[in-house]
């Protein structure tokens, strides 16, 4: 009996390990290392606010989204169609097609990051990348090997990025100040990197984690709560580091080139901060962010495609998946966009499914309680979630802005 109870709490907290890094690794992609970099450069330590603020706006929504979904036992997509018959459907539709933007923009991101490694065809590289990850969901052990490659993967680039901050040997002080009293506030780049970080498929990348390895009810929400919050901690600390490392990179007179799409804030500001090994780091760094968040945006992505269908096995899902990234190689072959384009396309994007998701789990949380075993949910979270709900649709006018100008170049 007792052997029973230690295997079980070992299995849970398994789970929730993997669900953690699962978000994490999803979150902080090449999109977010670019854009970190970029407005860095620009805006210098006031973007600490920026940084900040998104980290509170992913509080919120991780928060809700975690727990509902292991409240309900449902995904998303089910529990869309539950409230609101036929929203599911739309809901699903949006968040494959974003992740294949996002597999996009993440091959690309892979293939610069070979490229910086070993001078190979940022093409090719992102090719490789793409087998590798066939290869993981070909696996007989899917589920396992996703959990351990994307723990390997997370330990590593924020590893590295703990490397470089170390190297540049940024201003902290004034970087805590303007973290809560900053110069100026620019909303536009706020926009931008809650929409490439927090929305789209990496809302529920987490959440259907837990629910697949069973971590969930009431008698998990807890453990479920904590996670959620550990999660978002460890991403919050690499989203900041990240910041600091750049930052102390640009305080020091460094010029970063952010204009033009051959532009490459993030392998400059490794470069200026560790010379030819940091530009190394950097292919490292953008290699396991690009590989990482495909496998994230793959998965999840396919984890909504049971709402058309309840009897689709984990086996099928994964040979599902294996064909998503298959297609998502074959567009990324065929469209011949530029990494940059690729990149800022996803993140508008993204930016266009977050506000539709948080308002469907803001009506369950309200007037839904039968669908989480009537379980009284916090009015001080459904408050924030709210207001969070109210900036997303706010960020999604922002975001059909990008889109509407990547199809325009095009």
């Amino acid at each position: 009996m007792t052997q029973t109870a230690t295997e079980f709490t070992k299995a849970r907290r398994s789970s929730l390990i993997a669900a953690m890094f699962m978000m994490t690794t999803s979150a902080i992609g090449p999109g977010f290392l670019t854009q970190t970099a970029t407005f860095t450069a620009t805006l210098g330590a006031a973007f600490a606010f920026g940084i900040l603020a998104s980290i509170l706006i992913d509080f919120v929504v991780q928060l809700n989204i975690w727990r509902i979904v292991t409240l309900t036992r449902m995904r998303a997509s089910d529990l869309a169609n539950t409230a609101i018959p036929g929203s599911g459907y739309l809901l699903a539709a949006l968040v494959i097609s974003g992740g294949l933007v996002f597999s996009l923009g993440n091959l690309a991101g892979a293939g610069l990051g070979l490229n910086a490694l070993t001078g190979l065809d940022p093409v090719w590289g992102g090719a490789l990348s793409a087998l590798l990850a066939i290869a993981i969901f070909s696996s007989q052990r899917a589920g396992i090997a996703m959990d351990r490659i994307m723990i390997v993967l997370g330990v590593l680039k924020i590893s590295l990025i703990v490397f470089a901050c170390f190297a540049s040997h940024p201003p902290l002080g004034e970087a805590l100040r303007q973290s809560v009293w900053p110069d100026f506030i620019d909303f536009a780049s706020i926009t931008t990197i809650v929409g490439g970080t927090v929305g789209g498929y990496i809302t529920y990348a987490g959440a259907h984690r837990l629910l697949d390895r069973g971590t969930v009810g009431i008698e998990n929400i807890d453990a479920v709560t904590k996670a959620a919050l550990s999660g978002i901690l460890v991403t919050g600390i690499a989203r900041y580091v990240l910041f600091l490392a750049i930052l102390g990179v640009v305080a020091s007179g460094v010029v970063i080139d952010v204009s033009g799409q051959g532009a490459n804030p993030a392998g400059q500001a490794f470069g200026a901060a560790a010379g030819q090994f940091g530009m190394l780091m950097f292919g490292l760094v953008l290699w396991a962010a690009g590989i990482s968040s495909m496998i994230g945006a793959s998965y999840t992505s396919m984890s909504f495609i049971t709402v058309f269908s309840k009897k689709i096995s984990e086996r099928a899902r994964n040979l599902a998946t294996v064909g998503f990234i298959v297609l998502a190689l074959v567009c990324f072959l065929l469209l011949g966009k530029p990494p940059a384009a690729l990149l800022v396309f996803a993140g508008g994007f993204n930016g266009l499914i977050l506000p539709l998701g948080l308002s469907i789990f803001m009506y369950v949380g309200w007037r839904r309680a039968d669908l989480m075993d009537g379980y009284h949910y916090p009015r001080w979270l459904l408050v924030l979630g709210a207001l969070t709900c109210l900036l997303s649709w706010y960020m999604a006018f922002k975001s059909a802005k990008s889109i509407f100008a990547f199809i325009g170049a095009a």
